[in-house]
């Protein structure tokens, strides 16, 4: 099984359209090298586990942020609404991760692996990122599991399917076991507000080429601008216009390390219609010019 960089290209609800593995053996393993961007608000069916391998970073959900150390990692629920945003003091931030579908570990929904251990698990897990420390005993064997997982993904030894599917339920094993299940529960009202502001960066994501306001965002989930701005600030601690420029800046940066699209080019491509701001905000956000930021790409 391949190990793929992180690529979090989303539908109109910000949700990931990326086939985490196959629907044979539903799992995915990531390498993540953030340098100085950072990974946009997303979410997926998938339950996601991690460890960081170099650097620093925080995640974030619409619940809780949380600061995760080198050598520490973090797991996440299905569907958590979620960004990973590099600490500006890291001077590098990498990840390995692991996304994968419950059903790999429970099979049925009727199984006993499924009754008793993922669905409190699924139901009762905090939407806030869990932080696994290597201090705590129990945590640290979920970075094992974590990080044997891993391996087993990029190496593929004979039968390995069997042994990540072994590791991921002693991870789920240690949580379902340590776990206060009932803490961070989201109420009615927040599930619904998460899910507005899913659609309202979903939309974002979909529409960020085009000319669009702040209007243009509320009225993908028929709410005021006031009530939108309030949204966007409550949940993820931003603006909607700050968050479209974020990511334009973001969908910019890839296509100057992916690409030999011209910089004019690209610029509008992602909804810059002034190359004079273009640049000024990229250099605000990566410290160089895209030009220089291009050419610094393509060192080996």
């Amino acid at each position: 099984m391949a190990i793929s960089d992180c690529n979090t290209n989303t539908d109109h609800t910000g949700k990931e359209l990326v086939e985490h593995g196959t629907t044979a053996f539903p799992v995915a393993c990531y390498h993540d090298n953030f340098r100085e961007g950072s990974v946009p608000w997303h979410w997926h069916d998938e339950l996601e586990a991690v460890v960081a391998i170099r650097g620093d970073t925080f995640v974030k959900t619409s619940i809780g942020t949380i600061r995760v150390p080198e050598g520490d990692g973090f797991f996440l629920n299905t569907g958590v609404l979620h960004a990973c945003i590099p600490i500006e003091s890291s001077s590098a931030c990498e990840y390995h991760s692991i996304v994968f579908h419950a059903r790999l570990v429970g099979g049925s929904t009727d199984s006993v692996f499924w009754q008793k251990y993922l669905s409190p698990l699924l139901k009762g897990c905090t939407h806030a990122p869990l932080l696994l420390t290597q201090s705590v005993p129990w945590q640290n064997n979920c970075l094992s599991a974590i990080e044997a997982a891993w391996t087993l993904c990029h190496r593929e030894p004979a039968g390995y399917e069997f042994e990540i599917r072994n590791q991921l339920s002693q991870l789920i094993f240690l949580l379902a076991q340590n776990l206060e299940l009932s803490e961070g529960m989201m109420s009615n009202t927040d599930r619904r507000k998460e899910d507005r502001i899913k659609t309202m960066i979903g939309f974002i994501q979909e529409h960020y080429k085009e000319d669009i306001r702040t209007i243009h965002i509320a009225d993908s989930v028929a709410i005021s601008e006031s009530e939108c701005l309030r949204c966007f600030q409550k949940l993820i601690g931003t603006t909607p216009n700050r968050y479209l420029k974020e990511y334009r800046l973001s969908r910019a940066e890839e296509l100057l390390s992916t690409t030999g699209l011209k910089i004019t080019e690209i610029g509008e491509r992602c909804g810059f219609q002034e190359m004079s701001y273009f640049a000024k905000a990229f250099r605000e956000k990566y410290g160089v010019t895209p030009s220089a930021y291009r050419r610094e790409e393509s060192i080996p």
